[in-house]
């Protein structure tokens, strides 16, 4: 059974930073890229970051270049992104989801798994 398990999240001001993780079971990790993600209120979800299965290519979206960074331990069957100077609009649940041998891609239907979500609120 595959389970993945966000931590991490909490309420902090503008500026702050805050190091989401999300611990991967019942899978081979290294054969699948991770992918973070969030869902805003009212909003849809949204792609965030992803990390290679392959090497550590990764992928951000526009806004979050710069501030977050996705990493990854396969030792420890871990994935993290540590945000950085956070925003109010970086508000949301974040999730985090696994793609089997995947390219990095930013759509949701890409991804396998699914964890239950961390929420994350920026205040102003």
């Amino acid at each position: 059974q595959v389970q993945l398990v966000e931590s991490g999240g909490g309420l902090v001001q503008a500026g702050a930073s805050l190091r989401l993780s999300c611990a991967a079971s019942g899978l081979t990790f290294s054969s699948y890229t991770m992918g973070w993600f969030r869902q805003a209120p009212g909003k849809e979800r949204e792609f965030v970051a992803a990390i290679m299965w392959s090497d550590t290519t990764t992928r951000y979206r526009n806004s979050v270049k710069g501030r977050f960074t996705i990493s990854r331990d396969n030792a420890k069957n871990t994935v993290y992104l540590q945000m950085n100077s956070l925003k109010p609009e970086d508000t949301a649940v974040y999730y985090c989801a696994a793609d089997n041998w995947g390219t990095g891609s930013p759509r949701e239907y890409e991804y396998d798994y699914w964890g239950q979500g961390t929420q994350v609120t920026v205040s102003s």
